[in-house]
């Protein structure tokens, strides 16, 4: 979707006709689970780096009916071009959306009356790449911080709508990457070659 802000255009994501094409793993396929077992799906992201700070991206949900979707992301001005939102908006904008669906999900299915529904949230970063790399240091970052604020208007009980939030946020995949240890690996391949292989 295309957003005309002073002018200029503001490139978000579309849809794209290609699924991700992955070439060092293969996807896992889409397992639906006969309940009690759970479902088992995948997000497969290829990036690119272009020009400046611009990357494209297509991004695939495993589940059938959803589509890929082409993103676009850029940096602020000097160091980018400001065409598109950067990584990190696209991070907290995951987390808070994901919480929300859980909420929306369990509300309709259990039947619960819900006026409105609101999410506020508020993330902080720390990185030294604006001042450490011209005195020759290597860069630095951390994520310091995440603060979710839920904001429900409904006639029901607290009760009900307090369970609401405990078993929303247990069913949010992004909080539980948020509140516990995953296993993680990073690889870098230079001209074909695996020269690092981190896991932990």
């Amino acid at each position: 979707m295309n957003y005309a802000i002073d002018k200029k255009l503001f490139h978000v994501g579309e849809l794209s006709e290609e699924q991700p094409q992955p070439t060092q793993f293969q996807p896992n396929p889409f397992k639906k689970g006969e309940p009690p077992e759970p479902l088992s799906f995948e997000v497969v992201v290829t990036a690119e780096a272009t020009e400046k700070q611009k990357k494209t991206g297509v991004v695939q949900v495993n589940i059938p009916g959803f589509s890929a979707v082409k993103l676009f992301c850029d940096e602020q001005i000097p160091i980018g071009d400001d065409t598109a939102p950067p990584p990190l908006a696209y991070l907290c904008a995951g987390i808070g959306f994901c919480l929300l669906t859980h909420m929306t999900d369990i509300y309709t299915a259990r039947k619960i009356n819900i006026k409105s529904l609101k999410l506020e949230q508020r993330v902080g970063f720390q990185t030294n790449l604006s001042n450490m790399r011209q005195l020759g240091h290597t860069t630095d970052g951390k994520t310091e911080y995440i603060e979710t604020h839920v904001l429900i208007d409904s006639d029901e009980p607290e009760e009900r709508i307090r369970e609401l939030m405990e078993e929303a946020e247990n069913a949010c995949m992004a909080h539980f990457a948020l509140r516990n240890p995953i296993p993680w690996q990073s690889r870098l391949l230079h001209n074909g070659k695996e020269i690092i292989n981190h896991s932990g």
